[in-house]
């Protein structure tokens, strides 16, 4: 969502660590280019003019300090960086959980938003954290509303409280009143009521939500925005803040192609923090909104703190463990833990995304290669992998001509795929072993380098050349 906006901040930037001392006029400058750039990504124009003013008033206090260091264009950065994260919220903002269970979450936003499926992706990330939610469907104006509630909430094996048909039958106060002691009698420690919504605020809307919030008390009001409305998104934001009020924000669509001025905006507009955000259509993509997280990717440094995360609960901590040993013991690393590899990536989503959040991502050459980067690659990896014998994963050695013809055969591939995984996967070992020896540089995680396609990174490159040696034979003596 924000890759237009990126490329303007890190062209803003380039032009400024050319110049060495940096002048009023440097900053003025600079200003003008961020300004230009927040306005054109639908930023407010009173959060925009309230960044540009605070930029200016920081660099201007601290301009001799600036031409002081060895790089003043970085310190520049460092308090655009400090910039965005305060706009976007500062910090990571929690549920807060009742004391006396069950805590209580109303959804409220407009028809459109997303706010069923965002009720399905919340439960299933606080199940994973070891809640018992409940969903009540509370919509009852939507067609299939409480349909296709239920079906998100099987999917993810979270029950849903829906007495009532829906499609314009049924009292949505009572059956939120009444999902609550359901879920006081079944020891359910949260509750998330889904809420109808409108094509735009109104007063029956408005109404609605207010007996719905008076009747259960939550403890969480999220406002449910999406993210690729821009600037109507703010101004809704401030309707229902006035009309029902809510605690926090939820982004959905954050995958999307607009230009993310609502996430830069609807913070300082509405004084309310963004709590979640989801990334996309599988329920699994949904998670805490980080502000620091989201500037530094905005930023073009990359998002490696949840990339991280997202690995650690993919990768099986036994599988990790024994990994280690292996490679701690000078054991090879074979295609059968490649294999195990590759189902944990899997496990992690999709590998564009992943792989953008890695530093640069949206510089020119390796966004073009992400772009050209074919997700269906993994699982053709992985059959040419378990298309081959025990013996075979363990020692691609014995991969004569015949046995390859057979594995090509066996997964769907040419022979030329299967020749250029081993290669790929027989360079990977030899960078581990070097690793191992201290004679290599630093490579990149050893399932990596041998996936069809990627970008390859300069780290998964040998770094120890022979350096040349002097013609001089003093030199050369001292060389040696």
């Amino acid at each position: 969502m924000f890759e237009s906006l990126s490329a303007k901040f890190q062209g803003a930037f380039a032009s400024l660590r050319s110049k060495g001392r940096l002048k009023s006029d440097d900053i003025d400058e600079i200003a003008l280019e961020i300004r230009a750039a927040l306005l054109d990504s639908d930023v407010a124009l009173s959060v925009v003019d309230s960044f540009i003013g605070e930029l200016k008033s920081r660099t201007a206090s601290v301009l001799d300090d600036l031409n002081k260091s060895t790089n003043p264009a970085n310190a520049v950065f460092e308090i655009v960086n400090s910039l965005l994260t305060e706009i976007l919220g500062g910090s990571a903002r929690r549920i807060r959980l009742a004391k006396k269970p069950p805590t209580v979450i109303l959804l409220t936003g407009l028809q459109g938003a997303g706010k069923t499926s965002l009720a399905g992706k919340l439960a299933k990330y606080l199940k994973d954290q070891g809640n018992t939610p409940l969903l009540v469907a509370s919509d009852l104006q939507r067609p299939n509303a409480v349909t296709q509630l239920q079906v998100v909430g099987e999917s993810i094996g979270v029950p849903v409280f829906a007495p009532e048909p829906g499609n314009g039958v049924g009292d949505p106060v009572k059956v939120a009143k009444n999902g609550l002691s359901f879920a006081q009698d079944k020891l359910h420690n949260i509750v998330i009521v889904d809420t109808a919504g409108r094509l735009g605020v109104d007063a029956e809307l408005m109404a609605q939500a207010k007996k719905i919030r008076d009747a259960i008390n939550p403890d969480e009001v999220l406002y449910v925005v999406d993210a690729m409305v821009g600037q109507d998104a703010v101004r809704t934001a401030q309707a229902f803040q006035e009309g029902v009020g809510f605690d926090a924000v939820v982004l959905t669509k954050l995958d999307g192609d607009a230009r993310g001025g609502a996430a830069l905006s609807i913070t300082q507009v509405t004084g309310k923090p963004i709590m979640f955000a989801a990334t996309g259509e599988k329920v699994s993509d949904f998670d805490l909104f980080h502000p620091d997280r989201m500037a530094s990717r905005i930023l073009g440094l990359g998002d490696i703190q949840t990339l991280a995360e997202q690995a650690k609960g993919a990768f099986d901590s036994d599988t990790a463990a024994k990994l280690e040993t292996k490679f701690a013991s000078g054991e090879d690393f074979t295609l059968d833990d490649f294999l195990s590899q590759l189902e944990a990536m899997k496990k992690m989503g999709s590998m564009t995304k992943l792989l953008g959040m890695l530093p640069g991502a949206n510089s020119g050459a390796m966004k073009k290669q992400l772009e050209q980067f074919d997700e269906g690659e993994l699982v053709k990896t992985q059959s040419i992998v378990q298309s081959m014998t025990p013996l075979e994963r363990h020692d691609p050695k014995v991969l004569n001509g015949s046995r390859r013809s057979r594995i090509a055969k066996g997964s769907g591939r040419q022979v030329s795929d299967v020749n250029s995984l081993v290669e790929r996967f027989t360079q990977a070992q030899k960078v581990m072993k070097q690793m191992r020896t201290g004679k290599g540089g630093i490579a990149m995680p050893p399932g990596l380098p041998n996936m069809p396609n990627l970008p390859k990174s300069p780290s998964a490159q040998l770094v120890n050349k022979k350096k040349s040696r002097s013609g001089n034979p003093a030199k050369r003596a001292l060389e040696s």
